[in-house]
């Protein structure tokens, strides 16, 4: 099965950028190498030399006519809807569906300056880590748990109160449709009285499958819908986890309706079950929830057992490394999250969780 669930993929045969990228003969390398050249190397470094001394407005114009050009170069179908919900002088913070990399270059077509938040992995990587560094994205240690909100908290108003809108993502995980939304995004939103932007992205997965694979595919069809703002006033009394919980059910349910690319699903099976990320299945898929579960309680009771092993099952170390090779990966914006990895030491992210916990 395809990563959508629904076709057959093919092997690719020539790769890029160490592995990463993979397509399926001789014209798509040459025509993906001229594009990682042109669209890599090109705007993205006016971007940085901009970020750099602190022309915003101007960096957001750059990477919104980034993403169109890479979208064109990869033939992509963008269908846009709602974006009359949008008001584009107003901060909002944005609450997508999480597919994959891709998800970037198509939510940045929308009539908004963008900040993302992004994992640190992503900060480490050759030239993408400081292009993140250089626009100022912001940067989270999921990994630390609620020091990685309160670093999230921190780093917020200063966005907002300049007049970008922020990215978050809530299933924190590219995983599948199935993965559950975490209830970050919308404490943050009622502890700030900033609107949230709903936003069904689908069909992104397709574009680029890492870290399942390097498969990159031209001329895919994506999917974004806007959902009408959602204020924290009508939600003060209910407060975050019915927020998180409606906010859920109604991007999923649009996403799930056929009207839409189609959706990436969580196929353990072809996927792997992710021992040691932090990441949920939502109980609305309750097959695959028991599923999770009961491995995961099989995982916990093989430790039990053999205290001394450190790794129960090496069943889907490849995904793993594919994930995480020498250097850093992205993880994120969203990547499935390690429940025990440790930031780099003196990287930008622990340097803030330590004032944070001297606060």
């Amino acid at each position: 099965m395809g990563t959508s669930g629904t076709r057959e993929p093919w092997t690719p045969r020539h790769f890029l950028l160490d592995g990463r990228i993979g397509v399926r003969n001789r014209r798509a390398y040459v025509r993906a190498a001229i594009g990682t050249v042109a669209w890599l190397f090109g705007p993205l470094l006016l971007a940085r030399l901009l970020g750099r001394i602190g022309q915003r407005r101007a960096v957001h114009t750059v990477l919104r006519c980034w993403a169109r050009l890479l979208a064109w170069h990869l033939r992509l179908t963008v269908d846009l809807g709602g974006l009359e919900h949008i008001e584009p002088e107003t901060a909002y913070i944005v609450t997508p569906l999480h597919e994959g990399l891709a998800d970037a270059i198509v939510l940045l077509h929308l009539p908004l300056d963008l900040r993302f938040v992004v994992r640190d992995e992503l900060f480490e990587w050759p030239v993408f880590g400081g292009l993140l560094r250089d626009t100022a994205q912001v940067c989270i240690c999921p990994e630390q748990g609620a020091l990685s909100y309160l670093q999230l908290r921190r780093q917020a108003p200063a966005v907002l109160a300049g007049g970008e809108s922020l990215v978050v993502f809530p299933q924190g995980s590219i995983l599948g449709i199935e993965t559950d939304f975490k209830a970050g995004p919308f404490a943050l939103a009622l502890a700030l009285d900033r609107p949230i932007l709903p936003v069904v992205l689908t069909g992104s997965h397709r574009v680029w499958e890492h870290p399942f694979s390097p498969r990159l595919r031209y001329g895919q069809r994506v999917s974004l819908r806007v959902f009408p703002p959602i204020f924290p006033s009508a939600y003060r009394s209910a407060g975050a986890e019915v927020l998180r919980a409606d906010v859920q059910r109604r991007l999923k349910t649009r996403a799930l309706d056929g009207t839409m690319a189609a959706p990436r699903r969580f196929i353990p099976s072809r996927d792997g079950y992710w021992d040691g990320f932090a990441f949920s299945i939502d109980p609305a898929f309750s097959a695959l929830h028991d599923e999770i579960e009961a491995h995961r309680a099989r995982v916990r009771s093989s430790r039990q057992s053999q205290p001394d092993v450190t790794s129960v099952s090496d069943e889907h170390e490849p995904a793993r490394r594919a994930v995480h090779p020498p250097g850093g990966d992205p993880g994120v914006p969203g990547e499935p999250q390690r429940a025990a990895a440790r930031p780099n030491e003196g990287d930008a992210c622990t340097r803030t969780l330590d004032g944070l916990r001297r606060s």
